[in-house]
């Protein structure tokens, strides 16, 4: 038995996902949407059901799914992605970091992973055989520590591992902390595993950069994406992982024994969104800048310290200035359990050196849903 996987506790979003169900709470813990998602895009896969092809795909993905990426990525961040060698399809951006993971890292390969940090890459890296190495990013801004960076690397460091925008500290990182990460990169010879699911869901004006674009990073990147989070599908589980020709061989790899291809309708259809005008990727930006921003202003206006929100479907407060004598595990337990809301403590996205005093939010939502939920909030900060 393979103790890294059979000691682990369930997530935090199963348990409090969990919790919400029993205890009829809104859950405003686990990002997902409440609304079923376009109906052009679920269209589109409903007649590639029907009238399409079902058997087998390419192990890498349907040549329109991968032109369609590179195409993508070409307008929106003029990255140019030769579609045969430097594109593939996964079952979900989960399983490409894992092959990612699980094809690059050798045993005795130390990783850098900045915290707080999306649950799977721990566990990954130690079933690969690697050795995480943890560096701590503070609240309230969570930017990137270069002499931290700089001071954890050995001779065996060989990887990073990059969230951005990171989840759940709602980070959009500018131009100049990716440029520092690409200058360490280069100067240590380390590949970058970049998780890049929201690089959409970006507000504010503000536009993703992927590290891949970063001068000298072309050769040494990982980048990952989701249709997931692009269109709000989340329950499709449809990733794609684009690297340079040397770097994609090996994930094609281990992409083939975990799970070697991915719905050929719903590849059709990602393939449609993907080429929507720009308008559909403003307006969705918009729409959840709305909602996160009549969620802020509720939260705020209840008495919580809320941080800035730059991405993601996320919004988090601060509960160190309240006085509550409680961590935000406790905080969320009780939340759950007085109030009927469901939220996530970001210390459960520490392996080390936690921050006990954030607590997310997700505000892709119903209006009607924020409403009650800051409804049942109201007596919180009061008792």
């Amino acid at each position: 038995m393979n103790r890294i996987f059979a000691d682990l506790p369930n997530t935090i979003f199963d348990v409090m996902s969990q919790a919400a169900r029993d205890l009829n709470a809104i859950n405003l813990g686990q990002g997902f949407p409440d609304d079923p998602g376009p109906l052009d895009i679920r269209e589109k896969a409903a007649d590639a059901v029907l009238n399409g092809y079902n058997q087998y795909p390419s192990m890498m993905g349907l040549p329109e799914l991968r032109q369609a990426v590179a195409a993508h990525y070409a307008h929106w961040h003029g990255v140019q992605l030769d579609a045969m060698s430097e594109v593939m399809v996964t079952s979900g951006a989960t399983e490409a970091l894992t092959g990612s993971i699980l094809g690059l890292v050798e045993p005795g390969d130390e990783v850098l992973v900045f915290q707080p940090m999306y649950d799977c890459y721990v566990p990954i890296i130690r079933a690969a055989g690697g050795v995480p190495k943890f560096l701590r990013l503070e609240p309230p801004d969570w930017r990137l520590p270069e002499e931290a960076i700089r001071a954890a690397i050995t001779p065996k460091t060989k990887y990073v591992i990059l969230n951005n925008p990171l989840n759940p500290a709602a980070v959009v990182y500018p131009r100049e902390d990716l440029e520092m990460l690409g200058r360490i990169c280069q100067e240590f010879d380390l590949i970058a595993i970049c998780d890049e699911v929201w690089e959409h869901v970006v507000f504010d004006g503000r536009a993703h950069i992927p590290l891949i674009a970063i001068p000298g990073m072309r050769e040494r990147t990982v980048k990952v994406g989701s249709a997931g989070k692009m269109f709000g599908l989340t329950g499709w589980k449809v990733g794609f992982v684009c690297a340079a020709p040397p770097i994609l061989r090996v994930l094609a790899k281990t992409h083939q024994f975990i799970t070697f291809t991915t719905p050929p309708s719903l590849q059709v259809a990602v393939a449609y969104g993907l080429g929507k005008p720009d308008e559909y990727f403003l307006q969705m930006r918009a729409e959840l800048a709305r909602s996160r921003d009549r969620l802020r202003a509720g939260l705020s206006a209840l008495g919580f310290p809320v941080l800035q929100s730059q991405g993601t479907y996320f919004l988090n407060v601060d509960l160190a200035s309240l006085g509550l004598n409680e961590t935000d595990e406790a905080f969320c337990k009780r939340l759950v359990h007085d109030h009927r809301v469901a939220a996530i403590p970001v210390s459960a996205f520490y392996e080390e050196n936690h921050v006990t005093s954030v607590v997310r939010f997700c505000f892709s939502k119903k209006d009607a849903t924020l409403d009650e939920a800051l409804e049942r909030l109201s007596r919180v900060v009061r008792k």
